[in-house]
């Protein structure tokens, strides 16, 4: 039976980047060796990190004075990183979820933090807007898609002081005016490879400003000037982000992901407003994430829930169990989920409606 994978994340990655990291894994550029037991020092493999920083440049049309590096850690370790090295005094948050909560907390450590805006209120179940930055902020951070509650920020905010935004979730996915950004980080696991890895897309005239002395494995600057090599990097990870950027590329690049991701969430959209027995999480569809999609059954079917799932399960439907702090269901339309498995799933809805519906 074919397996639909709607994962949150570790997700769904091409195909093709299976395949050559699997290649890869037991004979690197025909070397008759392992990318698992290459020097991370040889030419090999820094030929690896530049094609993949060139990659990044490329897609996301990044303008000079940036530098993209790769560190261990995941996005979490980003948490701390950004406040270490930006955080002056004070630092300004839009609080949407979970992962902003937690990038709060780790800021709170190194200086004053507001937040300036939150929709905790409602479990996080819309974008705030309206909100003012401060403008004696040393930055403002942003989680741009919040894959719990299945919220969205598309477009790319205007701020008087550096904009840091979490993109783990939703990068690629669309194209990113990376100028208004003063930096851009996030884990690989979503739409650009395995776990293990984290990117940081960085405006190098932003750094330098803080007074504290910064670790070295912490440093921005440091791993710049050592092109991502000043320890040992995540070797595998890296390689197969390098292998999602060259298939992103030949599919069209962001602005195709981005047509082919609005049209899978349309159609998903759609049949979750038409079903009588699922409503969707979020109600404002200028809010709701392309990447996630959130919904719960309709009061008088609750006791269905676990039915459901039992149900999208048998006909090949994997990890669209909703994260527990929302219930539901949750099915993660990443960049290399095909439209086929989108329709698979609607198809399972509706099935299950007809044998269910009052």
């Amino acid at each position: 039976m074919k397996k639909h994978n709607f994962s949150a994340g570790p997700s769904i990655l091409p195909q093709y980047t299976f395949e050559e990291t699997a290649k890869a894994v037991m004979n690197f550029n025909n070397m008759g060796l392992s990318i698992m037991e290459i020097s991370h020092r040889s030419k090999d493999f820094e030929a690896v990190v530049n094609e993949a920083v060139a990659l990044f440049k490329e897609l996301l049309s990044i303008p000079e004075g940036y530098s993209v590096i790769f560190l261990g850690g995941g996005a979490s370790m980003q948490f701390c990183m950004v406040p270490y090295n930006l955080l002056e005094k004070k630092a300004a948050y839009l609080n949407t979820g979970v992962w902003a909560s937690k990038a709060i907390k780790e800021a709170k450590y190194f200086g004053e933090v507001v937040e300036v805006a939150s929709s905790k209120d409602a479990n996080f179940n819309y974008i705030p807007r309206n909100f003012t930055i401060p403008a004696d902020a040393d930055y403002f951070h942003i989680t741009t898609n919040n894959t719990i509650y299945g919220t969205e920020l598309k477009e790319d905010l205007t701020s008087p002081v550096p904009l840091v935004a979490d993109m783990s979730s939703d990068i690629f996915s669309r194209p990113v005016d990376v100028k208004k950004y003063g930096l851009i980080y996030g884990g690989a696991q979503k739409n650009l490879g395995p776990a293990g890895v984290a990117f940081v897309i960085i405006r190098n005239d932003i750094l330098g400003k803080v007074s504290r002395p910064i670790p070295s494995m912490l440093n921005y600057q440091l791993h710049i000037e050592n092109n991502s090599l000043y320890n040992t990097p995540p070797v595998l990870p890296i390689y197969s982000s390098l292998l999602t950027l060259r298939w992103l590329k030949e599919q069209g690049g962001v602005q195709a992901m981005q047509k082919r991701n609005h049209e899978k969430a349309a159609l998903l959209y759609e049949e979750i407003e038409r079903n009588r027995l699922f409503k969707p999480t979020v109600p404002k569809k200028e809010d709701r994430s392309v990447m996630n999609v959130c919904w719960v059954m309709e009061e008088q079917y609750k006791d269905l829930e676990q039915e459901f799932l039992s149900f999208a399960q048998s006909r090949g439907m994997v990890g669209i169990k909703g994260h527990r702090s929302v219930g539901g269901f949750r099915a993660s339309l990443y960049n290399a989920l095909p439209i086929e498995s989108v329709k698979a799933l609607i198809e399972t809805m509706q099935e299950f409606e007809k044998m269910k519906a009052k």
